[in-house]
């Protein structure tokens, strides 16, 4: 029995919302294992960073626009690659409480954050059934499975994504294709930042109320997804992995660390 480790070589990822932040991080960490990454954002200004790198394709599309996949057969087919891994990683936060959300606010997150991925997901599956298999890395979130505040249109369309990333793993198994997903809690993206700059309350409630008393940095998700999208997952699928700090399930931690001398 040998250990080495991850080796992505030869393989073929799409990410999306690969632009910045979270995304950003999962292209850099699958590149470095030494996969291609067919990076997608909707933003032109996400280019120049991911063209820099010879094993990044970039790809200009919105996860809402129907005319994605075909875009994406292009480019792959174009470079003759395979579609070995896809991370859904785009979606759209915040929000408000359910008084407050319009339907077509709701709808909104519905179309970036569940329809959206069960599109490009549906595409994957369709290639990756006829290649031999391959691995989904879904973006949900810890507000989809643990009731959050003003989040109403935010922690449904993730909560449908948990349920997806089940229920696919379930029917693609017998095919070889493995599906899960991420469950990031707090995560210092430049947005989140300036939150926890002037929001007092989210530093206390995720931060001060997570079992490892800090905000995750995008580099955080990125390693989890390159672990679940390797072979070293592969025994795994159909699971939900809290990416939080604790938070989620470590509800009353300690109010300061455990001395030796106990």
């Amino acid at each position: 029995m040998t250990f080495a480790p991850t080796d992505l070589s030869g393989r073929t990822a799409v990410v999306t919302g690969a632009g910045q932040g979270i995304g950003f991080a999962i292209a850099g960490a699958l590149t470095a294992a030494g996969a291609h990454v067919v990076a997608v954002d909707r933003d032109a200004g996400g280019r120049a960073a991911l063209a820099a790198d010879p094993r990044v394709t970039f790809v200009q599309g919105d996860v809402t626009d129907a005319a994605l996949p075909p875009l994406l057969d292009e480019a792959l087919d174009r470079g003759r690659r395979r579609l070995d891994i896809l991370v859904n990683n785009a979606g759209i936060g915040r929000g408000g409480h359910a008084l407050v959300t319009g339907d077509e606010d709701f709808r909104q997150f519905l179309d970036v954050n569940l329809v959206g991925l069960f599109r490009l997901s549906r595409w994957a599956v369709g290639r990756m059934i006829g290649t031999g298999g391959g691995a989904i890395v879904n973006t949900a979130s810890i507000f989809g499975e643990v009731g959050a505040q003003n989040t109403a249109g935010y922690s449904a369309s993730k909560a449908g994504v948990i349920g997806l990333t089940r229920q696919m793993a379930t029917d693609y198994g017998p095919n070889g294709i493995r599906v899960n997903a991420v469950a990031p809690g707090l995560i210092e993206t430049p947005l989140v930042a300036d939150r926890i700059r002037s929001e007092p309350w989210r530093r206390h409630v995720l931060i001060d109320g997570a079992a490892l008393r800090r905000v995750g940095q995008p580099v955080d998700i990125a390693r989890a997804v390159r672990f679940l999208a390797s072979d070293e997952a592969g025994f795994i699928t159909g699971q939900i992995l809290h990416v939080d700090g604790g938070w989620a399930n470590c509800r009353f931690p300690r109010e300061t660390p455990i001395s030796a001398d106990e």
